[in-house]
């Protein structure tokens, strides 16, 4: 599918950013009319046109704030957040200073948007071997805009907050089913939203999104490089959920765990090895990383890899990320949110990530979706689902979206509506929510 580029990074990503707009994050409009701005192929000029776009969005949501109208600028200022997560989203050097700032405003905005959402949300932070980890957690129960999350946004205009606010069918909260959600190699925190924890609401599910180590915060301000075992990160997220069973109205024996794009890896890796899980969705299935790269590069860069001929292996993959906007994005970023300091070294360390020998421990329903024309992990969802030989159907289930449906793509992105429809409607047969 291509979008108004020709190139497939910056076409993705453009319909990424379009694709929130199922949940107000976006519009159509002020997407394509910076899209047209852009110089394809120029990480600076889609920095330079997004963060103009952004910034103009972020006045429009200050200005209803001032003048009252909470509901326009809840709208505004979650569009303004996914703007600037675009923006940043091609600063490849770890120290630029614009994608910290980038970054921070999005975050801003996303907070200053949920103290208007008819639901509560609660910022959060884990405990994690002497840290935490930041999540959300969106409550079924409506939230009291008198609340002292509201103080900014809702001195405005606090008499009127509670006939702005959209009519959002909230379900009941007793006993309701959590899900826990996180990203993969390349989102935020705030994105989950969209991803997950709005279509969840809808549907009477509570919801957990977090970061973990190699995503958002956790590397970019704690500088915690990804790990294979995913296990180590969720049971602690377990244990916290645990821990405020009550406070958060969780039944534990309906807890289920999304992963998204690379977090299809994270997710069975850990419900490999955590037993608490009650359903696990890999949005996309993830068979093994070491296979996915292979699939993407020459023979001749193979042979080396093979033969460990570490130079030219990073004398020509350096010479690549000249010219190709895909190398030079994977390598840049996989290289700092592992901790590697070489494309030899990212690449051959893949190899870690695998379900390979472990998809057979997987005992709890499993969802596996794949896009008919993914280009990131092409081929690996059926394996996934082949290997999940400890379930037979309908406790594992394999989706596949096809491009007649407009799900082609990687994580079925632009497809929010039928996406939503499967995973949901499987969720709710395996967990028997009635809402």
């Amino acid at each position: 599918m291509k979008l108004i580029f020709n190139d497939p990074t910056f076409s993705s990503l453009l319909l990424r950013t379009i694709a929130e707009t199922y949940y107000k994050g976006a519009d159509i409009g002020e997407c394509i009319s910076t899209a047209y701005r852009i110089k394809e192929g120029d990480f600076e000029s889609w920095y330079s046109e997004w963060i103009k776009t952004a910034k103009r969005i972020h006045q429009y949501a200050e200005d209803c704030i001032s003048h009252g109208h909470l509901k326009s600028a809840n709208e505004a200022f979650l569009r303004a957040s996914n703007y600037y997560r675009t923006a940043g989203f091609l600063l490849v050097e770890p120290d630029d200073s614009r994608l910290r700032a980038a970054v921070e405003q999005s975050k801003e905005c996303f907070r200053n948007a949920i103290s208007t959402f008819p639901f509560k949300v609660e910022t959060v932070e884990i405990p994690y071997e002497g840290t935490t980890l930041p999540g959300y957690y969106y409550h079924l129960e409506k939230q009291n805009t008198n609340d002292k999350n509201m103080e900014r946004i809702g001195d405005a205009n606090q008499a009127g907050s509670e006939k702005r606010i959209r009519k959002f069918d909230i379900p009941s909260s007793n006993n309701s089913p959590t899900l826990l959600v996180h990203g993969g190699f390349d989102s935020i925190l705030e994105e989950l939203y969209a991803y997950a924890a709005a279509p969840a609401l809808e549907r009477g599910y509570n919801c957990l999104t977090f970061e973990g180590p190699g995503q958002g915060e956790v590397i970019r301000k704690q500088k915690i490089p990804f790990r294979y075992d995913w296990e180590k990160v969720v049971t602690p997220v377990f244990d916290f959920i645990l821990s405020k069973k009550n406070e958060f109205d969780v039944d534990l024996e309906r807890v289920a765990l999304m992963g998204i794009s690379m977090g299809g890896y994270l997710a069975a890796r850990a419900a490999a090895f955590e037993p608490r899980i009650s359903a696990c969705v890999l949005y996309d299935g993830v068979y093994d990383g070491y296979d996915a790269i292979k699939s993407s590069l020459p023979k001749s860069l193979l042979d080396a890899i093979e033969a460990g001929n570490s130079q030219f292996v990073n004398a020509t993959i350096t010479d690549l990320m000249k010219s190709d906007p895909d190398v030079k994005f994977n390598m840049k970023h996989g290289m700092w949110t592992t901790g590697t300091n070489s494309p030899y070294d990212l690449i051959t360390g893949a190899k870690k990530y695998t379900t390979k020998d472990i998809l057979r421990n997987i005992k709890c329903p499993t969802l596996v979706l794949e896009g008919e024309r993914d280009d990131s992990f092409p081929g690996q969802p059926k394996k996934v689902y082949d290997g999940l030989t400890s379930l037979q159907p309908p406790l594992k289930k394999y989706i596949v979206f096809t491009q007649e449906e407009g799900g082609e793509e990687h994580c079925q992105c632009g497809a929010p509506a039928i996406t939503n429809q499967r995973i949901f409607d499987w969720l709710d047969e395996i967990l028997d929510n009635k809402s």
